[in-house]
């Protein structure tokens, strides 16, 4: 019996290879016939997941999406993107267009792209640790402290919070070889004690700790974690957050059989690739789809069913993928000042910078760790702790301790002094340590 379902196995793949063979896929990339973007049509013999695919490799590349054309009704699938850098140019560097050629065309096999928002993963040259708790005070000066003493470098980090959640997906490195951690009881203690930290005095909900040597594609496993977490299910009386809350509805389309998502909200990087990823997640397929995003209000159409060839069959399941698409939205959302530390890297940066934002009453909703080049480049939005636009004083206070800093603030002052809202997952980071002086940082509010 066993044997039978292997062959049975091994002729689907074989079939499926046999298609790809007979036809391959095609990627056109135009620069004529679009006046402000770059037009990238992808055609392919369809398959699960080969949307989230397409969309992965263009939004690692820190395109914009602007618009898009979603057609996957049986055997084909047929992709258009209208892309942009974020200056709103064309794309017309040779190296990015050759990679888009290399990632989606016949030699391709769509395979994920492995780069991130924070960095490149690059093997077995790290170990990849995912966090998964209650967010609370502290909490990332705590794990920082915990790698430092365990003489473990974060060289790549990315941090998300919602919903009274926290996420992170960390590559860190043996300090005493800069290579990945390998020895098990090692692995095991560092487990251990991050799982101690995440656990804290919380009960009420489950913390997670997992560690492994290689590769893994961040933002993706962000989205996973935190939707396996269900971070989704809101807390309490959110009415307050009723502005922000993105226009999400669903609606079913008889004559068809499909159900029609459409969703409305402010526009930013990666909104698709976040979208997309979800619906993956919830074994949704995209049937086809409309994507606008010229303005700074994106509108998003999908027809879409579940996996197993239905729409969405009750209110429950409807008002589920709504609020699955709301927290995908809003988990990327990030409030306050956006701050970037450009340093040497050394080993315990994170958890010293972390600790002086803490000490000057900061707290940080979201954070990015990236090393380029033996340089640290930290991303930082931070808030003042009691949820209020942060006091033009406590720059200057981070700038006396830190020492030599630029620091630019991004916008305009009536932006820095929106009206705060409560929320519990304002109080990610910040520690309880005694502060040391140490100089050579550049703080500065990205642009970007």
């Amino acid at each position: 019996m066993e044997a039978s379902v292997s062959f049975s196995q091994n002729m689907d793949d074989e079939y499926e290879k046999l298609i790809r063979r007979m036809n391959p896929p095609r990627v056109v990339i135009d620069n004529e016939s679009c006046k402000n973007a770059t037009v990238i049509q992808v055609d392919s013999a369809n398959k699960q997941g080969i949307l989230l695919e397409v969309v992965q490799v263009l939004t690692d590349l820190n395109l914009m999406i602007t618009k898009a054309y979603i057609c996957s009704d049986g055997g084909w699938f047929m992709d258009v993107f209208n892309v942009t850098d974020h200056d709103g140019n064309k794309i017309t560097d040779e190296g990015i267009l050759d990679y888009i050629q290399k990632s989606l065309g016949p030699d391709s096999c769509f395979a994920s792209s492995m780069r991130r928002s924070v960095g490149v993963t690059s093997g077995m040259d790290h170990t990849s640790i995912e966090l998964i708790g209650s967010d609370r005070p502290g909490l990332l000066s705590e794990v920082s402290a915990v790698l430092t003493h365990l003489k473990c470098n974060v060289v790549n980090a990315e941090v998300w919070t919602h919903n009274t959640r926290a996420a992170a997906v960390m590559q860190v490195t043996d300090e005493e070889n800069g290579g990945a951690i390998t020895d098990p009881e090692r692995l095991a203690m560092v487990k251990r004690l991050l799982c101690n930290v995440l656990k804290g005095s919380n009960k009420s909900r489950e913390a997670k700790t997992v560690v492994s040597v290689g590769a893994t594609h961040t933002e993706r496993r962000l989205h996973q974690m935190m939707f396996d977490d269900r971070d989704y299910e809101r807390m309490g009386n959110d009415s307050a957050d009723e502005k922000e809350r993105p226009n999400v509805n669903v609606v079913n389309w008889h004559d068809k059989d499909y159900s029609v998502v459409t969703i409305r909200c402010k526009d930013r990087p990666k909104l698709l690739f976040d979208i997309v990823c979800t619906l993956t997640d919830m074994q949704y397929v995209v049937f086809h789809g409309n994507v606008d995003a010229e303005g700074p209000e994106a509108y998003q159409e999908y027809c879409i069913r579940h996996i197993d060839g239905s729409p969405v069959k009750s209110d429950a399941e409807r008002q589920r993928v709504i609020q699955c698409l709301e927290a995908a939205i809003q988990r990327r959302v990030s409030e306050g000042l956006k701050l970037e530390l450009c340093t040497s890297d050394r080993v315990g940066l994170l958890s010293d910078v972390t600790r002086i934002f803490r000490e000057n009453s900061l707290t940080v909703t979201r954070a990015e760790v990236a090393t380029r080049a033996g340089k640290a480049v930290n991303t930082f939005y931070v808030r003042d702790a009691s949820g209020y636009p942060v006091d033009p004083k406590i720059i200057d206070s981070i700038r006396q301790t830190i020492g030599q800093t630029i620091l630019r603030v991004k916008g305009s002052p009536e932006e820095s002094n929106q009206v705060p809202q409560e929320s519990p997952t304002r109080f990610l980071f910040g520690g309880l340590f005694k502060s040391r002086s140490f100089c050579n940082f550049g703080l500065v509010r990205s642009y970007s």
